[in-house]
């Protein structure tokens, strides 16, 4: 399945995205409200234009693999999977809920149409340098996509990776990195500053591109380009704010998990109801 969404019909994706996102953090009361809002987007693109799948067989072996290694932003990538019928909207409740099949991070056992179970950051570009060597190993033209952190950019492991890709040339792997300029204890430039990623990326061997990660047109050629050269593996930096789109988790130092009150959820629910409407009525592109 591809859906090739054109550009106004991606833009609407991501707010249905952004909505059912917010709902399902609604049954919660908590979460990790900011790094999913900053990847709605790359979501939009990847699901509505990009990505090969199959939600009625969602191990299909010629499907392209995405592996979310900024395992919180699961909610995110779940409201995307439900939307496109891997499994029932109403399964959105089981959100951080014991016993339920949509932990906090990202669990391919759990959840249909989830490609690995990350969360331990750092590890996700491991498993990817793996899915996209073995998918040429056997002659499949498939990708694999991959999601950090930049926070998450602080572990060796992904410098490994990147090597590693590097020398294998995996051209087949995009990589995003989510440079929202937050983690877990605060802001990126006061822990360990990663402001010069695209750079960095580029030492290592890679094709680089740096885009406004909430611009669904800038994220599409991006895509496009790196498909186009061959050779190297592929970074895009996406330069976003965390908690994007939601009004009371927006570039707040706090908001990589956070509690909040039902009359926060619910005016954030109604803004993203009425940036949903205008989407569907602007003008077509």
């Amino acid at each position: 399945m591809n859906r090739t969404l054109k550009l106004k019909e991606l833009r609407v994706f991501a707010e249905e995205i952004r909505l059912l996102t917010l709902k399902e953090f609604a049954y919660t009361g908590f979460g990790h409200v900011g790094g999913a809002m900053s990847i709605i987007e790359t979501l939009a693109v990847l699901y509505g234009k990009e990505m090969r799948f199959d939600p009625n067989n969602p191990d299909w072996e010629d499907r392209d693999h995405l592996v979310v290694s900024k395992g919180h932003s699961g909610p995110a990538v779940y409201a995307t999977l439900a939307l496109l019928g891997f499994f029932p909207e109403s399964m959105l409740r089981e959100l951080n809920q014991g016993g339920g099949n949509l932990p906090s991070h990202c669990d391919r056992n759990k959840t249909p149409g989830i490609d690995m179970t990350t969360g331990s950051l750092g590890q996700g570009i491991s498993a990817a340098c793996g899915a996209a060597l073995g998918k040429r190993l056997d002659g499949k033209d498939s990708y694999t996509y991959l999601i950090l952190g930049d926070g998450e950019c602080n572990e060796g492991q992904v410098w490994e990776g990147a090597m590693f890709a590097a020398q294998h040339k995996l051209d087949n792997l995009i990589t995003f990195v989510d440079l929202n300029g937050q983690q877990l204890d605060g802001f990126t430039e006061d822990i360990m500053d990663m402001r010069n990623m695209g750079e960095r990326f580029a030492a290592f061997g890679w094709f680089v591109q740096e885009v406004n990660g909430h611009d669904i047109g800038e994220i599409v050629s991006a895509v496009t380009a790196a498909k186009a050269q061959k050779g190297k593996p592929n970074a895009i930096i996406l330069h976003t704010k965390k908690g994007n789109g939601c009004y009371f988790a927006e570039g707040i130092k706090d908001n990589h998990h956070m509690n909040f009150k039902p009359e926060q959820i619910n005016e954030a629910i109604r803004q993203t109801e009425a940036a949903l409407e205008a989407a569907k009525a602007a003008p077509a592109k």
